[in-house]
C-alpha cells in the first residue's frame, strides 16, 4: 500500500506494526514548521536502509523494519 501526504495514517500502521517498507522522498526546502511524520507520540521502530537514489535534489530512501530498536549515541 502506498500512502501519500496522510501523516496520522502512517502513524497508524506504525503504531499497529503493520509497516513492511517505508519509502521516503526527501524534498529539500525550509519552511520553518510545520507537521512532523515522526513527531512526538511516534513509537519506536528500527529501520534498514535498503537502498536510495537522488534525481533533480530530490531523495529516495527505501527502509524496512528491523525489529526492535537499539538505542546508542553519537559519541
Amino acid at each position: 500500500m502506498d500512502v501519500i501526504g496522510s501523516g496520522n495514517l502512517v502513524q497508524t500502521l506504525l503504531r499497529d506494526d503493520l509497516v513492511d517498507r517505508l519509502n521516503l522522498w526527501v524534498f529539500p526546502v525550509l519552511l520553518g514548521s510545520g507537521k512532523q511524520l515522526f513527531a512526538q507520540g511516534t513509537v519506536p521502530a528500527a529501520l534498514r536502509l535498503m537502498g536510495s537514489a537522488t534525481s533533480k535534489g530530490v531523495v529516495h530512501l527505501a527502509y524496512e523494519r528491523a525489529g526492535k530498536p537499539a538505542f546508542g549515541s553519537m559519541a
